[in-house]
C-alpha cells in the first residue's frame, strides 16, 4: 500500500506526509466503493484499477470546482465500464 500511497502523492503533488493517514484512508474508500459497484478484481497494480483509484482521490482532494466535478465523472464512468467488464465483474 505505500508504493500505491507514494503514486497516489505525486498525482496529487503531494509532499509531506501530514495527510497520508487521511490519504490511506481515500484510498481505502475507493476500493470499497469499486466492490459494491460490482467489480471483484481489485489489483492496484491493474492500470485501470489504479486510475480509478487515482480519480477518486483526485476528485476528492484539491481539485476544487469544476475539476473535482470532471474527475468524479470520469470516476464513474471508468467504475461502470469495469463493473460490466467480464475481466473485472467475475463473469467471465
Amino acid at each position: 500500500m505505500d508504493q500505491l500511497l507514494q503514486k497516489i502523492k505525486t498525482s496529487l503533488r503531494i509532499k509531506h506526509d501530514k495527510l497520508d493517514d487521511e490519504l490511506l484512508a481515500t484510498i481505502e474508500a475507493a476500493l470499497i466503493d469499486l466492490k459494491l459497484g460490482g467489480i471483484h478484481k481489485l489489483d492496484v497494480d491493474d492500470a485501470l484499477i489504479y486510475r480509478a483509484i487515482q480519480l477518486y482521490c483526485k476528485a476528492s482532494y484539491g481539485m476544487a470546482g469544476e475539476a473535482s466535478d470532471k474527475y468524479q465523472a470520469s470516476y464513474d464512468m471508468l467504475k461502470v465500464s469495469l463493473a460490466l467488464a467480464g475481466d473485472y465483474n467475475g463473469y467471465t
